[in-house]
């Protein structure tokens, strides 16, 4: 089977129809989300057309170099993101460099070693863009809600200070449910994976006209390798992060001043 797909300018056009459509129910519903999808709309073209010449240039140079580089422009930014999601957390941006770096360095070197894909661009940045973009999700999620539990759980943490605990018995429990909040949405869609949605790649494979076999597979492996840099990420994240709202003396600080 051919593996390859053209896409026309043409029927790029034509899908915006239905981005009109939904423009359409926001207007109709007052749900005021025209104005976000016009911009979300124009963003993402913008975004994908540049990232695509830049793939392109890349695929051509064939030098790791490159692919390195541009995975570290994907990981600042993607830090910067998420610190944005995560504003109740203080001093959030070097816990969440360092929780997307190691995510994306794990799960990339470990698929890597074990053969699962070859250790050149075609395979790297596609496989690097995804690790590093949902580990980025994950940790904005688990720095959240660990922003919103550590608000509510105050009276809790100083009162177990108060009887001796430490800063990381105390915030054991809080750090403990954020995490499971940063895994659970990938674990969840994991769980019903070919029962109630098809993933992107699969669905992208199919399309080319791959194997159905070979498109599950990969799939699978993808999912997998995701599920790896959600934990690592979620957990380094809000092991790093916790301990910001604490002092050195291991009191709690004042959150509304340290947010």
């Amino acid at each position: 089977m051919s593996t390859s797909i053209h896409v026309s300018v043409g029927q790029v056009a034509a899908s915006l129809a239905l981005v009109a459509l939904a423009a359409a129910v926001s207007f109709w519903r007052r749900a005021d989300l025209e104005r976000d999808i016009g911009i979300a709309t124009l963003r993402s073209f913008i975004q994908l057309t540049a990232i695509g010449y830049a793939i392109k240039l890349i695929f051509e140079a064939d030098t790791l170099w490159l692919v390195f580089a541009l995975l570290a422009v994907m990981i600042v930014f993607g830090a910067l993101t998420a610190r944005s999601r995560a504003k109740k957390v203080p001093d959030c941006f070097w816990p969440l460099l360092i929780a997307l770096a190691l995510a994306a360095a794990t799960t990339l070197g470990l698929v890597v070693a074990l053969g699962v894909f070859e250790a050149t661009p075609r395979y790297l940045v596609p496989v690097g863009g995804m690790v590093i973009g949902n580990a980025m999700t994950a940790s904005a999620v688990a720095l959240d809600r660990l922003g919103d539990e550590m608000a509510d759980s105050r009276a809790r943490i100083e009162a177990t200070l108060a009887l001796g605990a430490t800063a990381q018995e105390a915030a054991a429990p809080t750090v403990r449910r954020a995490l499971r909040s940063g895994m659970i949405t990938l674990v969840d869609s994991t769980k019903t994976t070919g029962l109630i949605f098809f993933p992107g790649t699969m669905v992208g494979m199919l399309l080319a006209g791959a194997n159905p076999t070979d498109a599950v597979r990969l799939q699978l492996i993808l999912l997998y390798t995701l599920l790896g840099s959600v934990a690592i990420a979620a957990l380094v994240a809000t092991t790093l992060a916790y301990r910001n709202f604490f002092t050195v003396a291991e009191q709690l600080r004042d959150l509304d001043s340290s947010g």
